[in-house]
């Protein structure tokens, strides 16, 4: 029998300081994938270390905005432990990275997929003549701009294997369910950067208030075959593709609005969806058919186990089974509400 516990472990800035043990360990897991990636791509070591100094110059910039910058210099390098001479040289060769626009070709594919004059009436996609009468392609493409000439789109998405163009019908059809340009390894390092960054930022600015900043919340679960992940995948692409078909159209009419009453379109926004598997870390034996027999054809006294957490207004709960590392670690967790 599982018992459910629902904690909340953010902690304000005005509260006590964070523990540096608790700092380490998060450092640790989010470090770990960059480290991967850096390994297989070959990036030097030397490299890393000047952008990681060079951000953290960023971040205690900002942190002391309010001084000059000839007192700002000593008060970052008093923060950071880095002597003035390195400071002074990374505040000065910083630069502003600033999120790249959706491309035209991004537009185009999220309309094709969200709008419902696009789908027929069983829900699926439409192929589209490229041109000539009725709703076409062409027309399709000259709604996201009219800068670009509709036949470099239509290049550009069946360059990134997003579409097809069938030259002997000339129609064109979608042929993923999402956007994600294989082939086009710069601009999968962009959206890397992009929807990883604005996600931390959401959850590093929960720990640093009050926990109700950014929405933010998961589910985990352990005890799961190979097979039972796999199905499961069925379920998370149909939440995210009605997400995805509610959101779209809900935040074009939001944009519209503002900029027909004259409000100041400052503001933007993300909003994603992820599931990640990997195998348990002592993944449980599988029981023998003796076993299961002596249970009554049970495969042992566990369970399912899973949770939710995260910031935002719905806090975390957490549901313990008989795993006594895991007993110990959501004990720990209760406490910290």
């Amino acid at each position: 029998m599982c018992n459910l516990h629902i904690y909340s472990g953010f902690m304000a800035t005005n509260g006590p300081a964070l523990p540096t043990d608790g700092l380490l360990a998060a450092f640790r897991c989010v470090l770990r994938p960059l480290a991967r990636l850096a390994v297989a791509s070959g990036l030097p070591y030397a490299r890393i270390d000047d952008l990681l100094r060079q951000v953290l110059v960023e971040a205690a910039s900002e942190a002391h905005a309010e001084l000059p910058p000839e007192r700002r210099v000593s008060r970052i390098s008093t923060t950071l432990g880095l002597n003035r001479r390195e400071v002074t040289r990374l505040y000065r060769t910083r630069e502003e990275q600033l999120p790249a626009p959706p491309s035209h070709a991004t537009r185009l594919f999220l309309k094709w997929q969200s709008d419902s004059r696009f789908r027929d009436t069983a829900g699926a996609l439409k192929h589209l003549p490229r041109q000539g009468p009725g709703f076409t392609f062409e027309q399709l493409a000259q709604e996201i701009t009219r800068d670009v000439h509709p036949r470099s789109l239509l290049g550009e998405l069946c360059r990134l294997g997003l579409a097809r163009h069938d030259e002997a019908e000339d129609e064109v059809e979608l042929i993923v369910d999402a956007f994600v340009p294989r082939g086009d390894a710069g601009r999968m390092l962009g959206f890397l950067g992009a929807n990883v960054g604005d996600h931390f930022e959401a959850a590093v600015s929960n720990v640093l208030g009050d926990g109700r900043e950014h929405f933010e919340q998961a589910i985990f679960a352990d005890e799961l075959s190979v097979e039972s992940v796999h199905a499961f995948r069925e379920t998370i692409s149909r939440q995210w593709q009605a997400l995805r078909a509610a959101a779209v159209p809900a935040l074009e009419t939001l944009i519209d609005l503002d900029r027909a009453v004259g409000r100041v379109q400052d503001q933007r926004v993300r909003i994603g969806l992820f599931s990640w598997s990997a195998p348990m870390i002592a993944p449980p034996a599988v029981p023998t058919k003796a076993r299961a027999a002596g249970k009554g054809g049970a495969a042992g006294k566990g369970g399912a186990k899973g949770a939710a957490e995260g910031g935002g207004k719905g806090g975390a709960s957490a549901a313990r089974g008989r795993d006594p590392i895991r007993r110990a670690r959501n004990i720990k967790k209760k406490d910290l509400g």
